[in-house]
């Protein structure tokens, strides 16, 4: 990836910024992974990554995750913080809990990215993308 400087002050960061970063890097993250399965096609491509990308597809992975007391005391506050951001806008097509728990996930993504653990940036993404294959949202 990209070598750039580091975020200073990253706990200090509004919860909406982890997610807007968490966004970006989970998307090129489940881009890879669909590129390096073999599909080209572009029209397939972006559908098959939305349905990885969907706020409803990060709420379930975030919910299975967290029932397996995957995420540690750090990472569940800042899915906390991320849960309870007031953002003033819902998607056209989810309710506002799972924009809530999506928004939490993006946060996650973003604060660890920013944070720069890789390992467990890693560990988390391939976690969710391998939750959302097996429960066939793709």
């Amino acid at each position: 990836m990209l070598d750039l400087e580091k975020v200073k002050n990253v706990n200090q960061l509004n919860s909406l910024a982890l997610a807007y970063m968490g966004d970006a890097v989970y998307e090129v993250f489940v881009r890879h992974h669909l590129l390096a399965g073999g599909n080209a096609r572009p029209n397939q491509l972006h559908n098959m990554a939305k349905s990885f990308v969907s706020a409803k597809a990060q709420a379930a992975a975030l919910h299975q995750l967290a029932n397996q007391s995957f995420f540690t005391e750090v990472e569940e506050g800042v899915l906390r913080r991320g849960r309870n951001a007031k953002s003033g806008t819902v998607p056209k097509n989810t309710d506002v809990q799972t924009y809530g728990y999506s928004t939490a996930f993006e946060a996650l993504i973003g604060f660890h990215y920013l944070e720069q653990n890789k390992e467990r940036l890693h560990e988390i993404m391939t976690e969710a993308y391998s939750i959302t294959k097996e429960r066939g949202n793709t």
